[in-house]
This record gives C-alpha cells, sequence and structure tokens, in this order.
C-alpha cells in the first residue's frame, strides 16, 4: 500500500493559534507522516494555547514566531493572517494607508521574508505554502481589506516559485474553504457565508480543518513535485460556481 511518508524531513509550522487552527491541523497530519517538526508561537498571550500542542505533536523545535535556527528545512507552511478591526469590518475605501500597510505586512510580506530565510536551509529543495482564501479572487462581503490583501499574497507565491524554481523550492497556496476558526470568528456575518457555502458549493457542504491539512500534507511530500506557483482550493467547489441561480 502507497502511502505519504515525510520520515526524516524536516518542517515548520508558523500560525497556529489554537487546536482550531488550520495550521495545526496540518502539522498533525505532518507529524503522523513521520516529519520532524518545529513549531512557533506570536507571543507570551499565545503560547498557552500553543506549547500544548507542540507537545502533543513532538515538536523538536518550539520558539517565538521571529526565531530562525540553522540547519535543514524540508518544508513550511504559512498561516499568518491579521488587520486592524476597523478595517476588517469598515470598508476598503475607508482603510488607512497606516493600516492597508500594517495588515500587507504581517499577512503578505512576512511570507516573502520566510521565503528568504528558508531558501538557505532548503538545499536539497522544499516546498513553501501558505493559507488563502476565495476572497483574494472574487469579491466576498465582510472579508474587506483581506481580499486586496490576500490577493497579493496569490500573486506572491506565483513570483516565488518563479525565482526559487531553479533550486527545487515549490510555492503554492491553498485557498481554504470556509473553517470555523479563531481567524475567521473576526469576519462579520461568518455564519452568513457558512450557509451560502452549503448552498452554493458542488459538494453541498464546508470543509473541514482535517482537510485542508491532508491537502498541505500533500504539497510537503514529493507526490506533487512537478506543482508549484498553484493555487489550490480545498472549499468543497464553492469557487467554481459563480452565479448560479436555483
Amino acid at each position: 500500500m502507497e502511502v505519504i511518508d515525510l520520515k526524516d524531513r524536516k518542517g515548520l509550522v508558523v500560525g497556529i493559534a489554537n487546536e482550531h487552527s488550520l495550521a495545526w491541523s496540518a502539522a498533525q497530519h505532518f507529524r503522523n507522516a513521520g516529519a520532524d517538526l518545529a513549531m512557533t508561537y506570536l507571543n507570551d498571550k499565545a503560547k498557552p494555547f500553543v506549547e500544548p500542542l507542540a507537545r502533543e505533536a513532538g515538536t523538536s523545535l518550539f520558539l517565538p514566531c521571529d526565531v530562525a535556527e540553522p540547519g535543514q528545512l524540508d518544508f513550511l507552511l504559512h498561516s499568518i493572517a491579521w488587520a486592524r478591526k476597523e478595517d476588517l469590518h469598515g470598508r476598503l475605501t475607508d482603510c488607512s494607508a497606516d493600516g492597508f500597510a500594517e495588515s500587507m505586512l504581517i499577512s503578505c510580506h512576512s511570507f516573502i521574508r520566510m521565503a528568504k530565510l528558508a531558501e538557505p536551509l532548503m538545499d536539497k529543495g522544499g516546498s513553501l505554502m501558505t493559507l488563502s482564501y476565495y476572497g483574494a479572487e472574487k469579491v466576498v462581503d465582510h472579508y474587506n481589506v483581506m481580499g486586496p490583501v490576500k490577493a497579493a499574497l496569490e500573486a506572491s507565491v506565483r513570483y516565488l516559485a518563479h525565482e526559487l524554481g531553479r533550486e527545487s523550492i515549490r510555492v503554492n497556496a491553498i485557498s481554504a474553504g470556509a473553517v470555523a476558526t479563531r481567524a475567521a470568528s473576526g469576519i462579520e456575518h461568518f455564519d452568513e457565508l457558512l450557509n451560502e457555502t452549503v448552498r452554493k458549493a458542488p459538494l453541498r457542504r464546508t470543509v473541514d480543518a482535517c482537510e485542508v491539512g491532508r491537502a498541505a500534507l500533500m504539497l510537503a511530500s514529493d507526490y506533487t513535485t512537478a506543482i508549484t506557483g498553484e493555487t489550490l482550493y480545498v472549499d468543497a467547489g464553492f469557487h467554481i460556481e459563480g452565479m448560479v441561480f436555483h
């Protein structure tokens, strides 16, 4: 029987907030496949929520997110997104320059920065992954400033894939469907989006964190060595429907 095996692979997971995080589901799949994991936490406030998960996953390194360790790295999952409350809940038209720049720096440029730090550690090639959302491609009510920011993130994936491909480093995004996470709780009327997904998606349901985690596992593995610069939709087909009238 053929299975995905990440034994002797070293990975870094950035952006776990709690046990409901999509990044945590991916970390569990990486670990179950035999990978040696490192995990980070944002600050002292977040540490108590993430530390028990790091112990459960048997991580070899548990560090603040701004610490870089020398060594070998085979894959990296980036799951960081942030916007000021007034910008996330307000119109894009009213977003301040400072708020927009801050959201772009934390949610998008952090991935570019991590790619730069990971590059010398992936001297045998590797896989860089980040999490996106359909609001990067089409307008989603209440997603507001995060739409342009995620669009920039997906464009960055393509450019990084172009630049790092000669070193056999693959770069891809996972566009996850609506999942009830801590990050999603900041979006107004999120329940309406879940209901719309059930009504509109071809599979007539939402997705769960485990399905997103399995997609990340696939992208970290040798099953996807010829896939780079892509946005992989894990959304029950929601993105293909457009304006469908029932």
